[in-house]
């Protein structure tokens, strides 16, 4: 089917007294015309995209890891104090390493909000730093963006860290840091500790052990999954390809797509869904060079040693490999590829630039922002309403 409008979304149903209410999660955006009986391939990431995490409990639980692990290394027991506070980050914000601000800019640099720890600044204090109240994204040195769902637990963390230092009167505030005695602590130092952290508790697997201990508590079951991939694989080839390793992704796709089948009906692996899978894939460079490509030996999740140069295996879980890889096993182009992820960087923006794969980004934050839109919108027509109303009494 050919869309050329904005969107393509599935508008809601009436409800008994006829109202109608718009089901915003289920509306599907699109910026140019796609034939999808074109489409031979269909690729999907699997965190934040086939599965999701619950919020705010799965962003809590991140917190309270890096929080602890910050203090592990160091840092004031203070902290500990801080609890996660799901309605202050965002994707999309963008940290400046040099000043420990949190800014809000638009595509084009543009600083539409600036914090300091939870000080929101007005105009001639945001100046003060930014004389022309515009920031070169490009500078990725000094501005780091924060493009994964993963990112806001660590954003809330270093917003923290800065809220303390600066309260915390042990401390003199320095246009980039603070000083303590014969110690000095830059806005920088401080953020590379916390993406530290972040990468402590993902390396070691800390995060996954504790999310796996609790599927029910942080990652959403759809029971529509599995139809999903059913009706897809009747008219194309499906993929699975993410960074996550094979004993997570294990426990994670079995939980969402084995548990959902019917009593009664034989029971199907959830690698049978796909007809590849890849794990260990470390987007972007997935989209580049790429990898050693390795066979995963799923009864112990090790590695078999050397380069699998083979034919594709069904039932079989590759390791690594590149783009070019997947194209050369599944035998289609590009172009015939359509890759759904959350990620717009590592999923989106460097699957399209550099293979020509057509691609879907999941945001889920784009439900509440419609609700705003919504709200906003309905609250403007009661006010016409009211308004014709007291016009025609008068």
């Amino acid at each position: 089917v050919r869309r050329s409008s904005l969107f393509l979304c599935v508008p809601g149903h009436v409800c008994a007294d006829f109202s109608f209410v718009v089901v915003f999660d289920h509306r599907v955006f699109v910026n140019r015309s796609l034939t999808l009986e074109n489409i031979k391939c269909y690729g999907f990431d699997m965190d934040y995209t086939m599965a999701m995490y619950k919020s705010p409990d799965y962003e809590s639980l991140g917190f309270e890891l890096i929080r602890d692990r910050m203090v592990s290394v160091g840092y004031p027991h203070e902290l500990l104090r801080y609890t996660y506070d799901p309605s202050f980050p965002t994707r999309g914000l963008v940290i400046d390493t040099t000043y420990g601000n949190l800014l809000k800019v638009d595509s084009n640099g543009n600083i539409l909000i600036c914090s300091h720890g939870f000080s929101f600044l007005k105009g001639e204090d945001i100046q003060a730093y930014y004389p022309n109240k515009f920031i070169q994204r490009g500078n990725t040195d000094r501005y780091y963006i924060l493009n994964t769902l993963f990112n806001l637990s660590e954003t809330y963390l270093y917003t923290c860290l800065v809220d303390f230092f600066t309260r915390c009167t042990r401390y003199t505030n320095l246009p980039t840091g603070y000083q303590h005695g014969d110690l000095f602590m830059s806005y920088r130092s401080m953020f590379q500790d916390v993406r530290d952290a972040m990468d402590f508790i993902h390396d070691t697997g800390t995060l996954k052990e504790r999310t796996i201990k609790n599927l029910d508590k942080y990652v959403v079951k759809d029971p529509n999954l599995t139809v999903l991939l059913n009706r897809i694989k009747e008219v194309a080839k499906v993929f699975l390809a993410t960074n996550s390793d094979y004993n997570y992704t294990e426990a994670i796709m079995k939980y969402l797509l084995e548990s959902n089948i019917k009593t009664g009906k034989p029971k199907k692996s959830w690698r049978s869904f796909f007809d590849l899978v890849v794990v260990d894939t470390r987007k972007p460079l997935f989209f580049a060079e790429g990898t050693v490509l390795r066979q995963v030996d799923t009864d112990t999740g090790k590695l078999r040693i050397g380069t699998y140069t083979g034919d594709l295996a069904h039932g079989t879980v590759y390791s690594g490999g590149s783009s070019d890889i997947v194209c050369d096993l599944l035998k289609v182009k590009g172009m015939d590829i359509l890759y759904v992820g959350d990620h717009i960087f590592g999923d989106i923006l460097k699957s399209k630039k550099r293979q020509g794969w057509k691609t879907f980004l999941v945001v889920p934050e784009l439900t509440k922002e419609l609700q705003v839109w919504e709200d906003k919108k309905m609250g403007n027509r009661d006010r016409v309403c009211l308004l014709k109303a007291h016009g025609q009494r008068q």
